[in-house]
């Protein structure tokens, strides 16, 4: 038999509040449970990324990569030494997936570290040999073909034409016009020397190096400075890396931008997932996107000014895709081997000193 008993006074009162002191500690619980799965999610969803680009482009370029595919990123901003320096001390407890920019030297060079690991995308098929490697270790993200940028308006109110490769840079009428960076002091310099060495030998091109010197206004220190320059109107004729010159096409200055016919070097920035990346998958995935035809073209989109590394996509309108430009290659370790010995000829020989 059963026997209903009515309960003592106040004791209803004290299950209840018992009842719903329980209910709220299972509710705090159940929070706490689902903002840790939350986090959880988060993190997995959250790509870390060194990255060796500029800030502003890359928060541009990482930016149209969340867009897409809804992955977060956290960066950090390292130029190259930095960063290959920061890799290989993190190595054993790896804190970053990506190392994103940086000539694709620096992550040769992390490759033979063992600082990174191997994945070929399926885009990869669509990248020329020498914006990728073979094996996966690393692709391209952009390109900078070495270009000339010339005021159009100043050159047709004198009469002259358009240069359109590296012999017309020797025409008497553009005495004084050029401007072009030392390669005392600027990459891009060195670059424009070891494109005209493997263009013309290397004795007929300090003999033309010496020709185009009686048409150079000033030679710069900065890599960048002769766009600035063109835009300013203190030179006619500028010879850099191509992204400040489509800059100033952009924004509506009367330049064109000229790759001469002959052929140019460049630079190329690459990106490696690092060996022990936590976030494999999201890692994968920038470089699927990053490769991509839909990548590619933001690059244009979010107004980086660099050129794709694919040949089915454009930099924009008027300037030619990657199939279109003569782009030279040389030997890197040759001319990293060189560079005192040819710097110090195109002193001797260029200015004379």
């Amino acid at each position: 038999m059963v026997i209903a008993r009515e309960a003592p006074a106040g004791r209803e009162s004290a299950v209840s509040a018992a009842s719903q002191k329980e209910a709220i500690m299972f509710a705090r619980r159940l929070a706490v449970l689902a903002t840790a799965l939350l986090l959880s999610f988060a993190a997995a969803q959250t790509l870390v990324v060194y990255s060796s680009v500029d800030e502003e482009n890359a928060m541009r370029i990482l930016g149209a990569f969340t867009a897409d595919t809804g992955i977060q990123v956290q960066m950090t901003f390292l130029s190259s030494g930095p960063a290959l320096a920061r890799i290989e001390a993190e190595a054993a407890r790896p804190q970053a997936d990506v190392w994103f920019g940086a000539p694709s030297e620096n992550h040769i060079d992390a490759k033979s570290r063992g600082l990174t690991q191997a994945y070929v995308s399926p885009h990869a098929d669509a990248l020329i040999g020498e914006f990728k490697d073979a094996e996966g270790y690393w692709h391209a993200i952009y390109t900078n073909p070495l270009a000339l940028g010339v005021r159009t308006d100043v050159l047709t109110e004198r009469g002259l034409d358009v240069p359109t490769s590296w012999a017309d840079l020797t025409d008497p009428g553009y005495e004084g016009l050029i401007q072009m960076p030392s390669p005392q002091a600027s990459g891009t310099a060195r670059t424009v020397v070891y494109t005209l060495v493997e263009l013309m030998g290397e004795d007929e091109a300090f003999a033309y190096m010496a020709e185009v010197d009686a048409n150079v206004q000033t030679y710069t220190q900065s890599g960048t400075a002769p766009s600035g320059a063109l835009g300013l109107g203190e030179t006619v004729i500028a010879l850099q890396f191509s992204p400040g010159f489509l800059k100033l096409v952009d924004e509506g200055f009367p330049v064109q931008v000229v790759f001469p016919s002959e052929g140019v070097g460049y630079e190329v920035a690459s990106m490696s997932i690092l060996e022990g990346a936590q976030n494999l998958d999201e890692a994968k995935a920038l470089v699927d996107w990053m490769t991509s035809v839909r990548g590619q073209e933001q690059l244009s989109t979010v107004k980086t000014y660099f050129l794709p590394i694919r040949g089915d996509v454009s930099a924009g309108e008027g300037i030619p895709s990657l199939d279109e430009i003569n782009l030279v290659s040389y030997d890197s370790a040759y001319y990293a081997a060189n560079r005192e010995r040819l710097v110090d000829r195109w002193v001797e020989e260029v200015l004379g000193q």
